[in-house]
């Protein structure tokens, strides 16, 4: 009580005012970045959007959406993208992190760095790369090794049956490093007498994988799995860099497609119609992921 008491007195003398200047801070820089767009964005999806003056047009750009053909089409790419891309990408950073886990302290941390390497490069020198490996010449490196298959080359980027596959396998192939480093700190959380136990009643290997890794990691595993769904549902700058979006809008995501609108067409109210509903699609999805797999975890 007489803490609570001090604490109180010094609050009324002002010392306080730092706290509320702190947060301060802290609310301007998420009103000016955050709420601002947002609102701005639902402002001008109901307008037909012009720098010198613009006219409002009720949900025509909401109804356009909904009529598109490009627009259902970008949104089953997204979807086909995030369903390879997001579980795969789960399983090797799992995989990688466990296979760390018994190596010493200090060959955890080179094998962290390492994976973590390529997050730090930029996606533009990442997408030179994979241009060359994606190279339809003889020269290309993925043509040079299913030519020791005895398969002919293939225009990986430029044919429609491929080019999906090919940004998947880029994801694939790509920087796990984040995920990689969380599954390792969860893995360093979990009470070695579990091990212990389980040791004792005979488990093997994969029965303390079943019942003791798995269950733990739970948490970790929803967070990465919202948060990989939340950006591969935004991705853009792998299809953007690599294919354009073509052949023939087969790879074209909703990201991409929103930056057409906007900046190829210059339909702004458009764009921002569709960027309001990528984000109502996210939360859905968000939500049904944490109402149906979060139920048993414990955070």
């Amino acid at each position: 009580m007489a803490r609570a008491s001090n604490i109180k007195n010094r609050l009324n003398k002002g010392d306080g005012a730092w706290a509320y200047g702190f947060i301060a801070i802290a609310l301007v820089v998420y009103a000016l970045f955050t709420a601002y767009p947002v609102i701005s964005a639902l402002l001008i999806s109901f307008q037909e959007y012009r720098p010198l003056g613009s006219s409002f047009n009720g949900i025509d750009n909401y109804a356009s959406i909904f009529k598109s053909e490009l627009f259902g089409k970008a949104l089953w790419n997204t979807l086909v993208y995030t369903v390879l891309t997001v579980p795969v990408a789960l399983i090797l950073s799992f995989g990688v992190a466990i296979m760390i886990m018994p190596l010493k302290k200090w060959a955890q941390t080179t094998f962290k760095a390492i994976y973590y390497l390529p997050a730090v490069a930029s996606g533009v020198a990442l997408s030179v790369v994979w241009l060359w490996i994606y190279d339809p010449m003889p020269g290309g490196i993925l043509n040079q090794l299913i030519g020791l298959l005895g398969i002919e080359n293939q225009n990986w980027l430029g044919s429609s049956s491929t080019s999906m596959f090919s940004l998947v396998l880029m994801s694939w192939l790509s920087s796990h490093g984040t995920s990689i480093i969380i599954y390792v700190a969860a893995l360093l959380g979990i009470d070695e007498s579990y091990y212990e136990a389980a040791e004792i009643d005979g488990a093997t290997f994969w029965q303390k994988m079943w019942h003791i890794v798995i269950p733990c990691l739970k948490p970790t595993t929803l967070f990465l799995l919202v948060t990989g769904v939340i950006g591969s549902f935004q991705v853009f700058q792998n299809a953007y860099l690599m294919t354009g979006g073509g052949p023939d809008h087969s790879t074209t995501m909703v990201g991409l497609l929103i930056f057409d609108t906007a900046f190829k067409y210059f339909e702004f109210g458009k764009a921002a119609a569709q960027s309001l509903i990528l984000a109502l699609i996210i939360g859905i999805i968000a939500f049904i992921q944490f109402k149906f797999l979060g139920k048993d975890v414990e955070y």
